[in-house]
């Protein structure tokens, strides 16, 4: 009867798993799919292409505009004490008003005007140069995110399967404990052991199944947390496989140093394009349309001009020259940054090249010790059998052999844990 209960229990655990199996690759490209940083960066380079389309149009095409004005000035004209209200005067010489040198009564505007900025190729090659380096920026920021996406969801998933570990170690246990128990029954029933031999034994099962609870939360848990990583809208139960993560060869030219390559050719081309509002500037505008000063010439007053107008900085307090400076602080700055960065990284390396090297000796040393104690384990089954072996020591000996498989399964998966790690900053 105790054995059949067993059964459903154990098998709750994979009646949900088996509905579907992912692996680790499904969740890194999720992942990368569903990031809104990685959204984010393919907007901004779509808004860079824009932007540059922007700036030619206003480097290079015409603009063209309509303005129009009007101006109302009425005066009080006093002719021999004769006070009179003219919206626009004839040329009175006593009145209270405006000067009429300066509004001449009024005025009727109404242009359309065309300019077209000329010689302006250098300010488009820059602002060329410009918007191509934001876009590398935008598409090296997507790789560091897509990296640091790879390294959190492996992360993730090793603590999942860290999980499904100890949950197959935990049923091991269960089902050696209900072969063990079948056995005992039997030989208490012959008088070979006592009861409490019995009842100290299904005690231990009670509190493997209890652990076994546990493992299965904890496997959810961090499943959830996975799928919310990867912004996986689903809460089932998923059995994943297992993920076959090894050290990757070491890459001489870090990518992490392209962020820094690209800031410094960014802070470049900001100032070739601050310099460039030194440059002289020269542009053709014309313009038509209506400028009266009485509305009874507005017929007449029809016409068109054009010209040239030049813009060419002489002096604004040296702000080319503190720009420059404020330019070679910010790059030497980025340069202390790399080079920092660069021996952070060697450092990071190095103290996990040690690590890995102190996990593998320990995992001999585990391998080693359960092998010992398999082979103890087949003469107790033996000494059991005959009534020779004590319960207490038989459960002692099964603690301390699924002490050691928890322990030497957590090496194994800090292990890939540990070269994960290292996968990431040898990049």
């Amino acid at each position: 009867m105790r054995k059949s209960v067993l059964i459903p229990v154990i098998g709750l655990f994979f009646t949900y798993s088996i509905q579907a199996q992912n692996n680790l690759d499904y969740y890194i490209n999720q992942a990368k799919q569903n990031s809104p940083l990685i959204f984010e960066n393919a907007n901004l380079n779509k808004i860079n292409d824009l932007e540059i389309q922007r700036i030619r149009a206003q480097y290079a095409k015409p603009q063209i505009g309509l303005t129009a004005n009007y101006l109302f000035a009425p005066i009080i004209s006093d002719n021999n004490n004769q006070l009179k209200f003219e919206a626009n005067s004839a040329g009175a010489s006593n009145y209270y008003g405006y000067d009429l040198g300066d509004t001449n009564g009024g005025q009727y505007q109404a242009f359309v005007s065309i300019t077209q900025p000329l010689f302006n190729a250098g300010k488009i090659a820059a602002a060329d140069e410009q918007i191509d380096i934001y876009k590398q920026i935008n598409q090296n920021n997507t790789k560091l995110t897509e990296h640091e996406i790879e390294k959190v969801v492996a992360d993730q998933y090793i603590l999942c399967l860290q999980d499904n570990s100890q949950i197959r170690s935990i049923q091991e246990m269960l089902e050696l404990l209900t072969e063990q128990k079948a056995v005992l029954q039997k030989l208490v029933e012959n008088n070979i052991y006592k009861l409490s031999d019995y009842t100290l034994l299904n005690i231990e099962y009670q509190d493997y199944l209890s652990q076994l609870k546990s493992c299965e939360t904890s496997y959810l848990s961090h499943l959830l947390d996975l799928n919310i990583i990867c912004g996986i809208n689903d809460t089932a139960l998923v059995q994943l496989e297992k993920a076959d993560i090894s050290l990757k060869p070491g890459n001489p030219n870090s990518r992490f140093d392209e962020k820094f390559r690209l800031d410094s050719l960014n802070l470049v081309a900001q100032q070739k394009v601050f310099e460039l509002n030194y440059k002289p500037q020269l542009n053709l505008y014309a313009n038509t349309g209506l400028d009266a000063l009485i509305i009874s010439d507005i017929p007449q007053r029809f016409g068109f001009s054009a010209g040239f107008t030049f813009t060419y900085p002489l002096f604004d307090g040296n702000q080319k020259k503190i720009n420059k400076n404020k330019t070679t602080i910010l790059k030497k700055t980025l340069a202390f940054q790399k080079n920092n960065f660069d021996k952070q990284n060697l450092l990071q390396k190095t103290k996990i090249a040690d690590e890995l090297q102190s996990l593998d000796q320990r995992i001999r040393i585990a391998e080693n010790q359960l092998n010992e104690y398999n082979s103890l384990l087949e003469i107790y089954k033996k000494e059991i059998q005959t009534g020779e072996l004590s319960i207490i020591n038989y459960l002692s000996v099964l603690k301390n052999i699924h002490q050691l498989k928890s322990e030497y399964n957590l090496l194994l998966f800090k292990k890939q844990a540990v070269i994960n790690t290292y996968n990431y900053w040898s990049w």
